[in-house]
């Protein structure tokens, strides 16, 4: 995680403005290329230092059902029964799987990290432009250290390569925003074209995540307050943009679930209509503003808040607080949902390290003292060892110790199964708390402990009734189970299970450690394999 020398983050900023915006200067397309590359490089790293386990939707909503797709197995959770999911995300990486089938490619290495390398390209992409909006607002330093704090952040490692659709919406954001004419800093000389690009990019993230509407309802308004032609705006391009982008998503779903379904329909019922999504647990409303953002934002917030009141660009800070305001009147939060969000933030913490060391201009002087030049590149320095120290150690102990059983597991599974060592696996463990086909890629016969919601309001689904009574639950579901060649499970559990384990002649083969603190609702240490004897 070197700097690269030729972004040239250097604490010399004598003369410089950065609240000047970008003029067509020195930054120009070869040097794009040159960030491009250097994004490229860091984020296909990025993606092979990522090893842990985060949220089950990496794997059981788009890896999963893009495997389905392509190979003809894997497993659809409820949400594809109930139609409030869309299949445009899963898509993509069932367009790379049958890549990878063409050219016999197929093997648990590729399986287990392409997918992820393919999340990267797009992370780039998101990085590259999050540069050139920094440029657009703010001026060629703020670029720098833009992409610096982009970079730097250990949310942003830790989540933006991995193959959530949170991770492409927040690619899709940046994009777009760098489109809008309503951000940019003359609105007037922006084309009209630059505003359709916009609206499609934006018409795709709300087709990978229809909760991305929450973005755009904001920047549309602050778009038709500033367009001079608002029928124009609204009949001549929202609508036909938009309804040509979604109406693409309608035929992709209509293709894969074999009937018409209405997605984002469905989605608003289950989620915003009827708190579907508190099934999976709450949080107080102010969960964003006092845990979820803080954490993902992390020792980057004092520069963030410093630069948004520094900068005055109260349009884009109004989008950051409108996106955690409306999220916070969900019941069900989780991180990622505003990880769009994030880069925003991000930008803002670039531009205040941009300024330290800016040139004092209340007492009207052209020219610092060497002592003042001294002190503000000390300031800096400290500044940035200060976010290095902070976030690098912990980007790397998320990505690659904290959970990372599970994904060892099944990974080491993946392998033996290749080797025709495993005949069929039962998961004792909290639902999807596993990758599933899409990395063991063999057509075995697995199970996990359902969870699927129940229309009986308080009933226990599987998993928790597993976990009540590890030892009660086992015994019962051995009277009617074919039993398995191996038994997946987590160390708090199988202490419990010894002697059911000892009884139907199963014995430790391999053990992954997992955590060192708490997970979820207890401390899941490490995760233990189990075979039948001979196996």
């Amino acid at each position: 995680m070197k700097q690269r020398k030729n972004l040239n983050i250097s604490p010399n900023i004598t003369n410089i403005n950065v609240s000047k915006p970008y003029k067509n200067n020195k930054f120009t397309h070869p040097l794009l290329k040159k960030v491009f590359t250097l994004c490229l490089c860091f984020r296909f790293i990025n993606a092979l230092l990522v090893q842990t386990y985060f949220n089950p939707d990496e794997h059981w909503q788009a890896l999963e059902v893009a495997h389905q797709i392509t190979f003809g197995y894997g497993h659809l959770t409820w949400e594809w029964e109930k139609g409030i999911r869309s299949y445009f995300h899963p898509v993509i990486f069932a367009v790379l799987y049958k890549v990878l089938s063409f050219f016999h490619l197929d093997k648990p290495w590729f399986m287990i990290r392409s997918p992820r390398l393919l999340q990267s390209t797009f992370s780039a992409i998101g990085d590259l432009y999050l540069f050139k909006l920094s440029q657009e607002l703010f001026g060629d330093r703020v670029a720098k250290f833009s992409l610096f704090a982009q970079l730097t952040n250990w949310f942003m490692f830790f989540c933006i390569t991995r193959t959530l659709s949170n991770s492409l919406e927040t690619v899709l954001t940046v994009v777009s925003l760098y489109y809008w004419p309503c951000i940019r800093p003359s609105a007037s000389k922006i084309s009209r074209e630059s505003r359709k690009w916009a609206l499609a990019v934006a018409a795709l993230a709300c087709a990978i995540r229809p909760t991305s509407a929450i973005t755009w309802i904001y920047i549309g308004v602050l778009e038709l307050y500033v367009a001079r032609e608002k029928l124009k705006f609204v009949f001549l391009e929202v609508i036909p943009i938009g309804t040509l982008i979604l109406g693409l998503t309608f035929l992709v779903d209509r293709w894969m679930y074999g009937t018409w379904v209405l997605v984002p329909l469905n989605f608003l019922k289950f989620n915003f209509l009827s708190s579907g999504g508190d099934y999976y647990g709450t949080h107080v409303w102010h969960w964003y503003f006092t845990q979820g953002f803080t954490v993902m934002i992390f020792t980057f917030l004092p520069f963030s808040l410093a630069g948004i009141f520094k900068s005055e660009q109260w349009k884009l800070a109004g989008l950051v607080a409108w996106c955690l305001a409306i999220y916070s009147l969900l019941g069900h939060k989780e991180f990622r949902f505003v990880l769009p969000v994030l880069p925003i933030a991000l930008m803002f913490s670039g531009y205040w390290l941009a300024t330290i060391g800016e040139r004092d201009k209340s007492n009207g002087r052209g020219k610092r003292s060497p002592s003042t030049h001294d002190r503000s590149s000390g300031k800096l320095q400290l500044a940035i060892l200060f976010l290095v120290v902070s976030n690098i150690p912990m980007a790397f102990y998320m990505s690659m110790v904290h959970q990372r059983g599970t994904e060892d597991a099944m990974n080491y599974l993946s392998v033996e199964a290749n080797n025709g060592t495993v005949k069929s696996i039962l998961f004792l463990t909290p639902c999807h708390a596993t990758p599933y086909y899409s990395t063991l890629h063999r057509n075995l016969p697995m199970r996990f402990l359902d969870c699927t919601p129940s229309e009986e309001k308080g009933a226990l689904d599987e998993s928790d009734q597993f976990l009540l009574n590890p030892a009660g639950f086992a015994t019962e579901f051995a009277k009617n189970w074919s039993i398995p060649s191996h038994i997946v499970l987590f160390d708090s559990q199988e202490k419990l299970l010894k002697d059911f384990l000892a009884l139907h002649n199963f014995q430790e083969i391999k053990r992954f450690f997992h955590a060192h603190f708490k997970v979820d609702r207890e401390l899941q240490a490490s995760v233990a394999v189990y075979a039948l004897k001979g196996q």
